[in-house]
C-alpha cells in the first residue's frame, strides 16, 4: 500500500495537500458528522436502512466534511498561519492556491449533491439548507463567540435529512436528537477552542472557550449532561430498550473521564479529548443499533 501510495504522490505531487485540506489524513472530523448521522437513519429507519441510503449517508457526509473543511481554510488562511496548531496547512503555508481550493471544493459539492439527488427533494431542500450554514460557519468566529452552536446546526442536519429521506418526515424525534447533537458539538468543539484559545485571543478570533472563561470545564460538563438527559428523552419517545441505555452510560463515563483529562486545561489534553468524542457518537450508535437488532 505504502509502495502504491508513494507512486501515486509521485505522479499527483499535490495530491498530499489536497488530502490535507480535506482532512482526510484525519479522519476524526468525519466520525464526528457520521454517527450522529448514522442515529438518526437508525431512528428513521427502524433498524438497518438499507445499502442505497446507507451508502448515501456515509458517503455524503465524507464529501460534505471535507467541503466544509476547504471551505474552512479558505475563510481563514490569514489566520491559520498565525496559529500553532494550523501553521502548516496547505493554504496557510501556499502548496496550494485558493483557486485550486474553490474548484476542489466544487468538486465535493457536486458529488454530494449527486448523492442526494438519489433520494427526494424534501432532503435535496435540507441539504442546500446544510451547505448554505456550514458556508456560513467558518465566518463566524468573526462576529460571534459561539461559533461553535453554527457548527452544530451544520453537524446535525444530517438528522433531518436521514428522517426525510426514510420517510418524508421530520417528527418530534427527529428535533430532540438535533437538539441533543447541537449540546454536543457544542461541548466537545469549546474543548477544541481550548487548545487555540491564547492564540485565538491575540488575533481577536472569538469562540466559546473565549465567552466561558474559567466556567469552561463546567460549561461542557453542563453540557455534556444536558445531551445525556436530551438522549434519554429521544429514548422515551422511541420506546428504547436497555442497549440504548448502555450506551449511553458508556457515553457518560467517557465525559466523566473527559472532565478528568482537562482538568489542568493543558493544550495536549484538551485536543486528545476532542479526538476522544468520537467514542461518545459510536458507543451512542452501537446502542441504537444492538437496540433495534435486538428488537427492543
Amino acid at each position: 500500500m505504502a509502495h502504491y501510495r508513494s507512486l501515486a504522490y509521485a505522479r499527483f505531487p499535490k495530491l498530499p495537500h489536497f488530502i490535507a485540506l480535506a482532512r482526510l489524513n484525519g479522519p476524526i472530523g468525519i466520525y464526528l458528522l457520521l454517527w450522529p448521522t448514522l442515529w438518526g437513519l437508525w431512528f428513521a429507519a427502524g433498524g438497518w436502512p438499507g445499502w442505497h441510503l446507507l451508502l448515501v449517508f456515509v458517503l455524503g457526509t465524507v464529501l460534505t466534511r471535507s467541503a466544509g473543511c476547504v471551505m474552512n481554510d479558505i475563510a481563514d488562511r490569514d489566520f491559520d498561519g498565525r496559529v500553532k496548531r494550523t501553521r502548516n496547512r496547505p493554504l496557510a503555508q501556499g502548496a496550494l492556491t485558493v483557486e485550486a481550493a474553490v474548484v476542489f471544493m466544487a468538486c465535493l459539492l457536486f458529488a454530494a449533491l449527486i448523492l442526494v439527488l438519489t433520494t427526494n427533494w424534501m432532503t435535496v431542500g435540507i441539504a442546500v439548507l446544510a451547505a448554505i450554514i456550514a458556508g456560513v460557519y467558518p465566518f463566524m468566529k468573526r462576529y460571534t463567540y459561539l461559533p461553535q452552536a453554527i457548527l452544530g446546526v451544520a453537524f446535525s442536519m444530517g438528522i433531518p435529512m436521514a428522517f426525510a429521506a426514510t420517510s418524508s418526515s421530520i417528527p418530534k424525534l427527529a428535533w430532540l436528537l438535533v437538539i441533543a447533537n447541537l449540546l454536543w458539538t457544542v461541548a466537545y468543539d469549546t474543548a477544541y477552542a481550548m487548545v487555540d484559545r491564547d492564540d485565538d485571543l491575540k488575533l481577536g478570533i472569538r469562540s466559546s472557550a473565549i465567552l466561558f472563561g474559567d466556567m469552561d470545564k463546567t460549561m461542557i460538563a453542563v453540557l455534556d449532561a444536558l445531551f445525556v438527559a436530551v438522549m434519554i428523552l429521544a429514548g422515551t419517545v422511541a420506546e428504547s430498550g436497555i442497549a440504548y441505555y448502555a450506551g449511553l452510560l458508556v457515553a457518560s463515563v467517557l465525559f466523566v473521564w473527559h472532565q478528568v483529562r482537562i482538568t489542568d486545561r493543558a493544550r495536549d489534553a484538551c485536543f486528545a479529548v476532542f479526538l476522544g468524542n468520537h467514542w461518545v457518537g459510536f458507543w451512542v450508535f452501537a446502542g441504537v443499533a444492538l437496540d433495534f437488532a435486538l428488537g427492543h
